[in-house]
């Protein structure tokens, strides 16, 4: 099966998909962290981000060159059977409480240390985490020395957020049935999925009780459904039928929302609800 290797960055504050790069080469892959700097360098200032990602995603130099640059990251160190095995004998090991309600395994044991990596210069913070539900201890590495802990090893699991977009992007918007081969269509379907993505996103946080949603959840109880479309004098007034959850939409003020459709000649587009 043929795929696309793609990269996708969210904010952690937002959860909006900010970034996309489709159908990268394996050689191009490494570097990709750097053409996210320069996107990002764009968009915010100042710099004060902490950039959180896989280890498989960029190698050690280019940590240096992050660092080097003053840009903040947490990511895993890459672990070998006599990595793993070493820690067997390190001390001391410490718990700590992992600030999350719904966390299953709120209390790990970590070790600290300072390592010098291969490619990277000056040294970086490691934390080895055990206890974590994992059968192998995770090696997180940063350039963050400051942080606490706890806060440290919480940050590194929102990135599994990240991925529970993707996932969201697999199943609900049929990511993985990209309607081509051709080059020009793949980064047409990734970035339709970042749209898509974005626009359940603000939908959602209009949603009383709602805002945490997944797109599949704000689809089947908000946008599927029946209705009438009339247009008429440059108007466009759609009658939303009604549903067990009409009162929550009757709740937003969309009296305060945009209303000129800019694709449509600037017609006005209203809602009624039956």
């Amino acid at each position: 099966m043929k795929g696309a290797l793609t990269l996708l960055a969210q904010d952690a504050d937002s959860r909006l998909i900010l970034f996309s790069a489709a159908d990268i080469q394996r050689s191009e892959a490494d570097d990709q962290i750097l053409a996210f700097l320069s996107f990002w360098r764009g968009i915010k200032k100042p710099m004060d981000s902490t950039f959180i990602f896989d280890s498989k995603l960029t190698t050690y130099e280019n940590l240096s060159e992050l660092n080097h640059q003053k840009i903040g990251f947490i990511t895993l160190r890459r672990r070998g059977h006599k990595l793993v095995a070493e820690t067997e004998n390190l001390k001391p090991w410490r718990r700590i409480t992992i600030p999350h309600d719904k966390r299953e395994y709120p209390q790990p044991m970590v070790h600290e240390s300072r390592i010098a990596l291969r490619g990277y210069v000056g040294e970086v913070r490691q934390i080895i985490v055990r206890g974590n539900g994992r059968e192998k201890p995770a090696f997180l590495i940063t350039n963050d020395f400051a942080m606490p802990a706890e806060l440290l090893v919480g940050n590194y699991a929102r990135r599994w957020r990240v991925e529970n977009g993707i996932a969201e992007a697999v199943k609900f918007f049929h990511l993985n049935a990209l309607s081509s081969p051709i080059l020009i269509k793949v980064h047409f379907d990734v970035i339709m999925t970042m749209i898509a993505d974005t626009l359940y996103c603000r939908l959602a946080r209009q949603l009383r009780g709602f805002e945490d949603c997944d797109a599949a959840k704000i689809f089947r109880n908000f946008v599927k459904g029946g209705g009438t479309v009339e247009v008429r004098d440059g108007n466009i007034t759609v009658k939303l039928s009604r549903r067990a959850h009409t009162p929550v939409l009757r709740a937003v003020d969309w009296s305060t929302l945009p209303r000129k459709m800019p694709w449509l000649n600037g017609v006005d587009l209203s809602l009624q609800f039956s």
